[in-house]
């Protein structure tokens, strides 16, 4: 996929670049019966208090309906679209079954309008299909991985995303997820093939603060820039640097403390954690 740089007209277009969806998408226009309006928070609670900083504000969103489940079993879909999602990062598409139902479900890459997509027991593991991690190959690349049966798809749904089905044993299959982590899911639990598309969104440079506000994401004000009152690491005479381990205004530690719960149920299905070095990527 293209990503097109902007000339360098001012200091904001000079380092701000887009993805080109114009080679991509084939319609601009959701499916109204799948879209609903969604009530911004602002962070806010239902008493007006900030319980999530720094959000707000932000271009409006039509919230699309994604069909995470796949439930619709040994029925044939063909895909009609595929679209631009503003509350996800990767495509979306519009597939059509053979009863005349439409769903939007999350595009893997490689798919194209006209091929059709399937969900059961026994489809062919190619890109697009929904199937229980029993009946998928073990090596095979997948998405939207559920870690409850029927529940519907929790795991690796973000752009570009892909995780690898390693071994399966007993009533357990074992995956390896894009951070690196290793776990083990039951076989029952459904996933779709392939990986999924938009890949190149994390090479996309913003340029200006502009954007990030289109996004309702508002400024991120470091701890130390406060007053005491307000963080733990505010105040100080000059420039202060601290004076203590970076925290977040509850005192959490903000840099390699762990936050994970401990009694997590999940926890004891994880065989390797995910990787902490900032930057490293599991090539999977």
């Amino acid at each position: 996929m293209a990503i097109r740089v902007y000339k360098p007209t001012s200091n904001g277009r000079r380092n701000a670049s887009v993805i080109d969806y114009k080679a991509v998408l084939t319609t601009d226009k959701p499916e109204k019966t799948l879209c609903k309006r969604i009530k911004k928070t602002g962070g806010r609670n239902n008493h007006g208090k900030v319980t999530c900083r720094f959000r707000g504000g932000g271009a409006r969103r039509i919230y699309r309906i994604i069909d995470f489940k796949r439930n619709k079993i040994d029925m044939t879909a063909t895909v009609k679209t595929i679209e631009y999602d503003p509350n996800r990062n990767c495509f979306i598409s519009l597939v059509q079954y053979e009863d005349g139902e439409k769903r939007y479900i999350l595009a893997p890459d490689g798919i194209k309008v006209g091929m059709t997509v399937e969900s059961g027991d026994n489809v062919e593991p190619k890109i697009g299909n929904s199937m229980p991690l029993s009946s998928i190959p073990v090596g095979v690349e997948i998405h939207n991985i559920e870690m409850t049966a029927g529940q519907g798809g929790k795991l690796v749904r973000s752009a570009g995303g892909v995780a690898r089905l390693m071994a399966k044993e007993g009533n357990w299959a074992t995956i390896i997820l894009p951070s690196g982590e290793m776990r083990m899911v039951r076989k029952e639990c459904r996933a779709t093939i392939g990986q999924l598309s938009n890949s190149d969104y994390q090479n996309v440079k913003l340029g200006k603060a502009g954007r990030k506000r289109h996004m309702g994401r508002k400024p991120h004000v470091r701890g130390k820039a406060m007053n005491p009152v307000a963080h733990p690491m505010g105040g100080g005479e000059g420039r202060s640097n601290g004076g203590r381990h970076p925290c977040s205004p509850t005192g959490l530690p903000a840099k390699g403390g762990k936050t994970r719960n401990r009694k997590k149920v999940s926890n004891k299905r994880i065989i390797r954690r995910r990787k902490t070095n900032r930057g490293l990527q599991l090539v999977v």
